[in-house]
């Protein structure tokens, strides 16, 4: 589709003020000094201090700012120019030293020339890219020797099921575009937006499959029956911050991560 690059970064700047606002960003506890980052990233990143870290579709830079103030040396890239803005001013008022740079993720090459230690990319991220091949050329171009790709995203098996998690909707691997009216998000059900989103699903196999293509090496891969982010519908708490669809248990995987080294 054309003009996805256009309806989402629409639709993502439609999102932004309800995203600040909402409970589930918990904006007044981060500014204080909460880490944004779930234990899933946190672990697999370990210690990034003095690291360069890449974080490729930063939001409005809360992931990013944590890592920075971690001590980290943090560039995050966003499509949503909204979102930049944001990410900007957050930085500014925190004292921090993040880069923030408003670009799709395809034309990074055009706004970075500089390689880094980590690209990390977290949660619902690559089902915005209609092009898997593309997106793991970005990975391995900005990936210092030996440096490392780390991810973490929702599984492939949620985004086949419909918002009630009722039945099978869309295919599990990618085909056309799935092209949808904005209603609500899913950190404010209740936001008033009006617009279009255009996604993609992938599998496994073709997100793994992306990346070994480009010479990067699988050190680890898992998969995860729960999801620290209570953003589905009909979520029950297991543990704290460990949260499945309640009617469907621990019965599908909810996350996945990866490692990769260049």
């Amino acid at each position: 589709m054309e003009n996805y690059l256009e309806l989402n970064r629409q639709s993502w700047n439609a999102r932004l003020a309800s995203h600040v606002d909402s409970e589930f960003y918990r904006m007044p506890a981060f500014m204080k000094g909460e880490n944004s980052l779930k234990e899933i990233e946190l672990a697999l990143l370990g210690d990034v201090t003095n690291k360069k870290i890449l974080h490729l579709q930063c939001h409005f830079g809360q992931d990013s700012l944590s890592l920075a103030r971690m001590g980290a040396k943090v560039t995050g890239v966003d499509l949503s120019d909204a979102a930049i803005a944001k990410a900007r001013e957050i930085n500014d008022q925190l004292g921090l030293d993040a880069t923030f740079i408003n670009c799709d993720v395809y034309s990074a090459k055009d706004h970075i020339d500089e390689k880094f230690d980590i690209v990390f990319t977290s949660y619902g991220t690559i089902g915005w890219l209609p092009d898997l091949d593309q997106w793991a050329d970005i990975v391995s171009h900005f990936l210092k020797p030996k440096g490392l790709f780390i991810m973490a995203d929702f599984h492939p098996v949620v985004w086949m099921m419909d918002d009630d998690f009722t039945e099978i909707k869309y295919r599990y691997s990618k085909s056309d575009a799935i092209v949808e009216e904005l209603n609500g998000t899913y950190a404010d059900t209740t936001a008033q937006l009006e617009g279009l989103e255009v996604s993609w699903n992938h599998g496994m196999a073709e997100i793994i499959g992306a990346l070994l293509k480009q010479g990067l090496r699988l050190k680890d891969f898992q998969e995860y029956d729960y999801s620290p982010w209570d953003c589905f519908s009909h979520t029950t708490e297991v543990e704290k911050n460990r949260y499945r669809i309640k009617h469907l248990g621990d019965k599908i995987p909810m996350v996945y991560s990866l490692v990769f080294r260049s």
